[in-house]
């Protein structure tokens, strides 16, 4: 009885849930990869094109079932390298393709119309420091923000200099450079090279 029981548990512990044009095999606790999704990270999707739970099959989809699911991030996949090439007419093209994908962490397989029981995780606010865009528009404002910071700052933390330091000083500057000018002679030019006259031709 208890081995018809644990069979039956675990029948029940896996789905086919369709996304993406798509159909994946999920259970609880796992982690895949899907097709984008219009969600923020840290928010709870639901999938309810479910076509199998357990030992159910649905005609097309089972009734009342759900897969209740995390975001945890959505960036791009590794680059795919699409090269075509018709030989003896000179035609190669080679181009590069990068696919937005969502990772989801599967929480609750759920039937019989129930909702979701698990709630959101609290959304990390992202730094504000990142702006998004090309590298060197993203380093523009990246200095932008710290010459702002640093107009910002009290500027009392600055130690304060003397102004008559700094006009006394200029004078000694001064006279410093007149003696050195008067140290070194003037560097005599030297002649400049007169062109040979050029001989007539007869």
């Amino acid at each position: 009885m208890e081995l018809a029981f644990e069979a039956l548990v675990r029948c029940m512990t896996f789905a086919v849930i369709k996304t993406g044009g798509k159909q994946y095999k999920v259970a609880a606790d796992d982690v895949l990869k899907i097709e984008k999704l219009d969600a923020e990270i840290g928010s709870i999707v639901t999938f309810d094109q479910v076509l199998m739970v357990g030992d159910l099959v649905g005609a097309p989809l089972v009734e009342g079932a759900l897969v209740a699911a995390e975001l945890v991030e959505t960036r791009k996949q590794k680059t795919v390298i699409i090269f075509k090439k018709n030989r003896r007419h000179n035609y190669r093209r080679r181009n590069g393709h990068r696919q937005l994908l969502s990772t989801v962490r599967i929480t609750e397989i759920l039937t019989g119309g129930a909702k979701p029981t698990i709630k959101a995780a609290a959304k990390v606010e992202a730094p504000a420091a990142v702006v998004s865009g090309k590298p060197a528009k993203v380093r523009a404002a990246a200095k932008a923000a710290a010459a702002q910071t640093e107009v910002a700052a009290p500027v009392a933390a600055k130690p304060a200099k003397a102004p008559a330091a700094k006009k006394a000083a200029a004078p000694k500057k001064a006279a410093a450079t007149e003696e050195t000018a008067a140290e070194k002679p003037a560097a005599k030019k030297a002649p400049a090279k007169k062109a040979a006259p050029k001989a007539d031709k007869e």
